[in-house]
């Protein structure tokens, strides 16, 4: 599923027009990469848990030459569903 069939349903089911659909859908994911951007979790009651982690510096290898470099810290988003989800997928 794409952003464009998201506000494809949101437009069918609500009666918003495409437009608003769009702008919604928008202020939605603009709200929530945000939250994700200053702190390290959104939970959604029903869905799951979106959870930013700390990654620390670790040894890598280059697959190429097999020169050993340093892969540096990041910041990396995962996903938990939650057991309503997993249910409902499961069924």
């Amino acid at each position: 599923m794409t952003k464009a069939d998201i506000v494809e349903r949101i437009y069918e089911k609500v009666g918003f027009s495409k437009k608003e659909s769009a702008e919604l859908v928008d202020l939605v994911f603009d709200i929530m990469k945000g939250t994700l951007e200053t702190t390290d979790k959104i939970k959604i009651a029903g869905f799951g848990n979106f959870v930013v982690k700390q990654k620390a510096d670790r040894r890598g290898r280059n697959p190429q030459t097999g020169d050993e470099i340093i892969i540096s810290a990041r910041r990396i988003l995962t996903f938990k569903p939650s057991q309503v989800l997993k249910a409902s997928i499961n069924k």
